[in-house]
């Protein structure tokens, strides 16, 4: 059975996630109208959200261990952490319009949703957070889904 405990580290990912979002409150993009998104998909947004906040905070074994194979999974939630704060500082230092913000990076589609969900999914993984897994996917759903619908709206 998983320990529940705080997790400094799943509260420095949130702050990943959150910091940019408070920044993006004043500075969203030309066009954005968050009253033609989806019902079921922003219950869906919300629902994972609250559901995987709650897991990075309260899963006592998403902590620093020592170096094994298993901590891949940490560097590589890291690292989609990492790009999903270079997706920020592009978009901040774009002309911010809704094909900025629901533009790719590398290989990911819709990155400035994409990233923090395969993020949170995988410092689950790492943490051995198994019922933080499906609040990720729930997330997903809901989050891609709206990004990819501003996407289609953008394109016209």
């Amino acid at each position: 059975m998983e320990r529940i405990g705080l997790s400094w580290l799943g509260a420095l990912f949130l702050l990943g996630l959150t910091i940019p979002n408070l920044l993006w409150a004043g500075r969203k993009p030309q066009g954005y109208d968050p009253s033609r998104e989806k019902r079921r998909l922003t219950l869906l947004e919300r629902t994972g959200q609250v559901w995987v906040t709650c897991g990075a905070l309260l899963s006592g074994g998403i902590c620093l261990r020592p170096w094994s194979p298993w901590s891949w999974w940490l560097a590589a939630a890291a690292a989609l952490m990492v790009l999903y704060e270079f997706w920020w500082v592009r978009y901040f230092r774009s002309s911010r319009t809704m094909a900025d913000f629901t533009a790719g990076l590398l290989c990911f589609p819709v990155a400035g949703a994409s990233l923090p969900v395969l993020a949170f999914f995988l410092l689950g993984v790492y943490g051995r957070a198994w019922w933080m897994l499906p609040g990720a996917v729930i997330l997903g759903i809901g989050h891609i889904g709206i990004h990819l619908e501003h996407r289609r709206e953008a394109a016209g």
